[in-house]
Formats: structure tokens, sequence, C-alpha cells
């Protein structure tokens, strides 16, 4: 875990440099604001593959730049990173990502296509190999955007979240859905079964890993088990009729595991 929370070096760019947000300055847009960083060797002209990548309950997007596995296995490896900004909690500073579709504030979905439509306009951007990622209600808003916007992306990974409560009864509308799920064993913060908050509820891993085996056309019990040395891993593929499926579980709590990046990366290139 203590390499996750390195913090970045600057990473220069000479075609940001001259943009008017990037890592340190907010790129506003209606509804919002989001932060990017472009891989520091980039040529200002090659378009790039993106990944969204959603921080956690009260945390923010100027924080994901933080993580030193992003900087490592995708900043480093040619990747556009872009971190939109939850919506402000009304009357508190708690940015969140509620993720479920009876939330009567911010339409995060439409603000996240947005978030995308606004950063490749002024990087060039590699429309086939944008990704989502997140953590915790970030997780939960990777499954959000997969599930209702799942066509607009190449692959999602959600670490330690999962399909609020309601879920759509028979299909994700937007499917099918290449989706990496890690998560720890001992999560006591978002079990897999989800915990009651108030009015609303996390939503069941396991129902929201049935709902998307139907929308990808998967037989129930996976085509691949396998069992590393940090993670334990159940995937659908050969079966489905469109998208993968892999879910990767691993002896730790609420958190990033050590080596969760280069999994998804290796996995999003591999579909």
């Amino acid at each position: 875990m203590r390499s996750l929370i390195f913090a970045l070096a600057t990473l220069p760019s000479l075609a940001l440099a001259d943009a008017p947000c990037g890592q340190d300055a907010a790129c506003e847009i209606d509804g919002g604001s989001y932060h990017m960083i472009a891989p520091p060797d980039w040529d200002g002209v090659t378009p790039l593959p993106a990944l969204v990548f959603f921080h956690g309950h009260n945390s923010s997007a100027a924080m994901v730049f933080k993580s030193g596995g992003l900087k490592r296995d995708f900043v480093e490896q040619g990747y556009l990173l872009i971190a939109p900004n939850g919506a402000l909690l009304p009357g508190r500073k708690t940015r969140a990502w509620p993720a479920r579709t009876t939330w009567a504030g911010r339409d995060d979905v439409a603000f996240t296509l947005d978030v995308v439509e606004d950063a490749a306009a002024q990087v060039p951007v590699d429309l086939d190999r944008v990704y989502v990622s997140g953590f915790s209600a970030g997780g939960s808003m990777a499954w959000m955007m997969g599930c209702y916007a799942g066509d607009r992306f190449a692959g999602v990974a959600s670490v330690s979240g999962a399909l609020r409560r309601p879920i759509p009864d028979e299909a994700c509308p937007a499917g099918p859905v290449n989706l990496l799920q890690v998560h720890g064993f001992a999560d006591g913060q978002v079990p897999f079964e989800g915990r009651a908050i108030g009015d609303w509820h996390q939503g069941d891993l396991f129902e929201a890993l049935g709902l998307l085996r139907k929308t990808n056309s998967c037989r129930t019990n996976p085509d691949e088990i396998t069992i590393g040395d940090t993670f334990r891993c159940r995937e659908w593929s050969a079966s489905c009729d469109g998208g993968a499926i892999k879910f990767c579980e691993h002896d730790g709590g609420h958190g990033l595991p050590r080596g969760w990046t280069a999994m998804a990366r290796d996995w999003f290139e591999a579909q």
C-alpha cells in the first residue's frame, strides 16, 4: 500500500503547458470540474488512450494524482489520466459520487461524458481507448458508467465499489461491458453484500456481477479461475457473446491493493 501513496512528480507536457487547466488548475465545465495529466514523453500530437478515474467519498480529483500506481502503470505507459471532481453535497464541503439512479442531484453520467468531450477538445484522445475506473464510491461510479454508458468506453475497472441499488431488472442498458472488479475479502466498508445506509443501499456485488453476466450473455460459472500470490480471480469471456468480466479478490480490506493498476492495464489492453 505504501507505494500507492507516493506523490506524483510534476509531469511536464508541452501540449498541456499552454492549456488553461491540467494537474494543478482545474478544468471548469458546466456542472463541475476535473483535472488531467498527460504522459511525460508525449509528443503533443499523437492521440492518447485515456483513463477516467473517480475519487472516493470525501476526496477530490487532486488526490487522484497522489497514486503512484496510476502514475507508473497508466501515465508513464502513455495514457492521459482524467480525474473528475464529485459534486459537493448540499450544505457541505464533501465531494461525493452518489452513483445511483434515484439521486436527484447532478446527472453524473452526463457530466462524465461532458468531461471526456471537453478533455478531447484540448488534448488529442483516442476515443476507441477510453476507460473508466474508480475507488470505493468512485468504483460504484465506474459501475454506473459501465451499466448506463458502457457503449462509450472500452473497459471499466472498479476497486472496492459495486453497482448501487436499484439496478436494472434484466440487463445494463448500455451493454455489453468489459469490466474488471477488484475487491478485498475483508472489506467491511463496502462488503461483498453491500450495506444499507439511510434510505439507500450500496448494492450487492454478486447481484451486480449476475446482472452483467446476463448483459454480456455469459454462462453462470466462470470460464477460468486463477489463484495467484495476491489475487484470486474468476473470469467470464469465452462463454460470453460480448464483453468480458473478471472478478479478483484479495485478502485485504477497503483499499487499493498493490498491483491492481498493472493488472487493470494488462486486462484492458487484452480485450
